[in-house]
């Protein structure tokens, strides 16, 4: 079967440059955060000989005291693949190299075919032999099966228009660099410039590493064809197709110093997080963010609703990006015991208001108490001490006081009142402040509940 979970991976492309493999490592680091299950390269010199390096592994431990004279050449593509859940073995790291009726060449892919499963069984039954279980090898099979003694970039096209999916595509060929996006722009490939040497790759953090000076974004349904010196011909072979970008390249896969689909990732974040305050206001002590990827929304929800932005949770920077597991259960796992931990300080109670519309606001602060219990801090006039549920969760558990016997009415702020072991709202990562209206006796009464919920 083919790696199904395999949408984000990291491109870098150098066309004529004497340092081509050096960028391309380069930029394969800078964008590490895209894979990190494997990397390669695949270098071409005047002679239109082809050299590869792949490897298991992140980006610095693939090319550990590597020769990069044994990548000579001008031209370059590299790859980092990310995690997926069919195959963790050599032969699905990218880029791929075959020698064809074109020539040689090699291809490396981010995205994901929906049709891949169909057009590698008809293929196999055509007498085609695959050697690895990623989808980008049904693109080698296309161009090797295209027609004869037409021009190099229509063999391409015709492959390309055989596809259906997310593609964002570096090919290598002796004499030429075709960069192609889909045509809904799912995935970022991005044009840049350094030295007279044109750079391609899947974000802008890889230029602002090699020193590149970022030209444009590549189009959707565009398909850059790179030659000679740095001779650069643009094609649109897909017709317009409304973009639809994937959305989730802001939200966590790319880099935030990185401009994506022409905006700059921080920025977006930090609006997302802005527009989450004003559509839903809370009233909170602080604002904890979930590192990495949630900090700059933190940032603008925190500026926007005027709460302090505090740090409750510490990443183990030495553990890699948990999402791109292949399986939930390991994701859970790296994520609760490795990723984060907790600055339980954080979360203990700091400072409550009572106040009722006969009396005056009362202000206590609470000494720290076990953020795992769910705490109740209940205002003036508990008439009953037992009451029958829970008044965030509806549940039937009941509210008990420390103290027994039924509260007198002047008795100041009451106690901390606790709720049972847990209650139904128990799993929600905020503390959250609700008001909640109660009539009864002699006049309008107003409880004020502080519920603690740090179960994440």
């Amino acid at each position: 079967m083919f790696d199904k979970f395999r949408e984000e991976c990291g491109l870098m492309g150098v066309w004529n440059h004497r340092e081509a493999a050096n960028l391309t490592y380069l930029g394969l680091y800078a964008q590490q955060h895209r894979g990190q299950e494997g990397a390669g390269i695949v270098a071409v010199d005047d002679a239109r000989s082809f050299s590869v390096h792949r490897g298991l592994g992140l980006v610095a431990d693939v090319f550990n005291d590597f020769d990069f004279g044994k990548l000579p050449g001008k031209r370059a593509i590299g790859h980092v693949r990310y995690t997926t859940a069919g195959g963790h073995k050599l032969a699905n790291v990218q880029p791929l190299s075959a020698e064809i009726s074109l020539g040689q060449m090699a291809v490396a892919h981010n995205g994901n075919l929906i049709n891949a499963d169909a057009l590698r069984k008809e293929l196999i039954n055509d007498g085609a032999i695959f050697s690895a279980t990623s989808d980008t090898e049904v693109f080698i099979h296309l161009l090797a099966r295209g027609k004869k003694n037409v021009p190099l970039v229509e063999s391409v096209i015709a492959a390309l228009h055989q596809v259906k999916g997310a593609f964002s595509l570096l090919f290598l060929f002796g004499d030429r660099m075709i960069a192609v996006r889909d045509p809904n722009g799912l995935r970022p490939l991005v044009l840049g410039e350094l030295d007279g040497a044109s750079i391609i790759a899947s974000e802008t953090c890889a230029f602002d590493l090699v020193g590149a000076k970022y030209v444009r974004d590549i189009a959707p349904g565009e398909l850059v064809e790179i030659s000679g010196e740095r001779e650069i011909k643009t094609y649109f072979p897909f017709g317009h197709v409304k973009p639809s970008p994937c959305v989730f390249e802001y939200v966590y896969f790319a880099r935030p110093d990185s401009n994506v689909f022409g905006r700059n990732v921080y920025g977006v974040r930090k609006r997302l997080g802005e527009e989450l305050a004003r559509e839903h206001p809370v009233t909170a002590d602080f604002v904890i963010p979930v590192p990495d990827s949630g900090t700059t929304a933190a940032i603008g929800f925190s500026q926007a609703a005027g709460i302090p932005l505090e740090l409750g949770l510490i990443r183990n920077h030495y553990v890699g990006r948990t999402f791109i597991e292949p399986q939930q259960s390991i994701r859970d796992f790296r994520r609760r015991s490795l990723k984060t931990t907790s600055i339980k300080n954080s979360f203990y109670a700091r400072k409550l208001q009572y106040s009722c519309q006969k009396n005056s606001s009362h202000h206590r602060d609470f000494a720290p108490r076990p953020w795992t219990e769910c705490h109740a801090y209940c205002a003036h006039h508990l008439d009953d001490p037992h009451e029958t549920s829970c008044p965030q969760s509806g549940s039937s558990r009941h509210w008990r006081q420390p103290s027994r016997g039924k509260r007198r009415r002047n008795a100041g702020p009451p106690s901390v009142a606790r709720f049972g072991n847990r209650c139904d709202f128990h799993g929600h990562q905020h503390q959250r402040l609700r008001r909640w209206q109660s009539a009864g006796g002699n006049h309008q009464r107003k409880r004020r509940f502080s519920l603690r919920h740090d179960r994440v």
